[in-house]
């Protein structure tokens, strides 16, 4: 369903027009998350000796990927906020805390692998971080194909950056 055409039957169902409020909220807590990451991502010395697979995306990839991801995050954020505003509380309560352990484990991901230098220990955190995706695409589903599929560009890049980040273990062990 195009996002048009999902807006118009919401809007058909009685929603009000969703206003500035969430794809505002949506955009700030992407770029807040990305600014963090970005910050715990250092890419000097350390990382350029790393003993990494061919097949490794080339540098100037991450940022325009991250760029997509996040701001298809902020969007299925908005549509995900619109769908579940005239819900329950309850509704509302798990899609923020939903976005949040994702953003959470987003960061934490960056802190491990650069800032502490433990490609190991990012590489078992890189998978409740993919679960959580899986989970906010199963939580929205239901409430929002649009704003679910969304999503799906970034359980992609996750997991080709868990078989990256399996890799750089593999081939750089031991760590710390």
């Amino acid at each position: 369903m195009t996002l048009e055409r999902e807006h118009a039957e919401a809007l058909r169902a009685g929603a009000r027009p969703i206003g500035w409020g969430p794809p505002l909220v949506a955009a700030l807590s992407a770029f807040f998350v990305a600014a963090i990451g970005g910050q715990l991502t250092d890419l000097g010395p350390w990382y350029i000796a790393l003993i990494k697979p061919d097949w490794q995306p080339p540098g100037a990839a991450f940022p325009i990927v991250w760029t997509i991801v996040f701001t298809l995050c902020a969007i299925s954020g908005a549509l995900g906020w619109r769908a579940v505003r005239s819900g329950t509380k309850s509704e509302q309560g798990w899609l923020i805390g939903l976005f949040a352990l994702n953003g959470g484990l987003n960061v934490l991901w960056s802190g491990l692998f650069f800032t502490l230098q433990r490609p190991d220990w990012a590489l078992v955190e890189v998978v409740p971080l993919w679960l959580s995706i899986i989970a906010l695409q199963v939580f929205l589903w239901p409430r929002s194909k649009l704003a679910s599929a969304l999503l799906a560009p970034y359980v992609i890049w996750v997991a080709i950056a868990a078989v990256l980040n399996w890799e750089i273990v593999d081939l750089n062990a031991p760590f710390g």
